[in-house]
């Protein structure tokens, strides 16, 4: 295995009280003063992708964040954990970087293209969902933009030795590969 890309979104903390401006509709979320951190399924997902990158030697494990500067923050936190690289692609300040203003196929295209400029990229992993907007639509639709394979709730990925993926997936009935 080459290279493991895994996109991060900055998200309200999840221990954090939502404060909410009803007179702003839509955009009514508040925003300052409050904790943002790595979602919690996309460090599920850094979690996995440092397992694999510590069972194929040579992996590289690459963080992508789309939205503010401060986004630079969670690529951090993913470094931290153990990504080699992280790439930052920086919304302009007016843009939110949530559900708001940035929908799941306008993050899936940006990923594409990543993915397309990227050398030798071998998995991506996503976390399920954000806890901010719980679309979980970006991965499915990054898999159909680049006319790929796709599993979903994945619990267990392992590597085999002619380079194929068994994936175990959680279901509300229980386990499959």
């Amino acid at each position: 295995m080459r290279k493991i890309l895994v996109p991060i979104k900055r998200v309200i903390d999840y221990a954090q009280k939502i404060r909410v401006d009803p007179s702003k509709g839509a955009q009514g979320v508040q925003l300052k003063n409050v904790k943002m951190s790595m979602n919690p399924f996309c460090e599920i997902a850094v979690e996995e992708a440092i397992q694999l990158k510590e069972q194929n030697k040579g992996a590289e494990v690459v963080a992508i964040s789309v939205g503010p500067k401060q986004c630079t923050e969670t690529i951090r936190t993913a470094l931290a954990m153990g990504a080699d690289r992280g790439i930052h692609i920086e919304t302009k300040p007016d843009v939110r970087g949530d559900y708001i203003d940035l929908q799941p196929w306008a993050i899936a295209s940006l990923l594409k293209g990543i993915v397309e400029k990227e050398d030798a990229v071998d998995l991506v992993l996503l976390g399920k969902q954000s806890i901010d907007s719980d679309c979980g639509q970006t991965g499915p639709l990054l898999a159909g933009l680049l006319n790929a394979p796709q599993a979903t709730f994945a619990a267990n990925i392992e590597r085999g030795d002619d380079g194929s993926f068994t994936v175990e997936r959680e279901t509300d009935t229980g386990e499959y590969s």
